[in-house]
């Protein structure tokens, strides 16, 4: 079962991206707290991250806010590396 963070940061992901077949979210539990890892395709981490880091800061607090209505401490990590899952 795909949680409530994982679904909104997949959702959104998709839209910013040219590529949206090539999104993967991945939540581990690390120390106590979430871990939400958005992979996007090649050349996609741009229009993820927005200028000055923008887009990524209001992912973040999407999902943080996601997971506090789930109890959870929720971080996100943006990576660019393939996902091997």
């Amino acid at each position: 079962m795909t949680s409530v963070v994982a679904t909104v940061v997949e959702v959104l992901a998709r839209a910013l991206t040219d590529r949206p077949d090539e999104i993967r979210v991945k939540e581990l539990q690390h120390r106590g707290a979430t871990l939400v890892e958005l992979y996007v395709g090649s050349g996609e981490l741009g229009r993820v991250i927005g200028k000055q880091g923008r887009t990524a800061a209001a992912l973040r607090t999407l999902a943080s806010v996601a997971g506090e209505k789930e109890g959870k401490s929720v971080t996100l990590e943006i990576r660019d590396t393939p996902y091997a899952g």
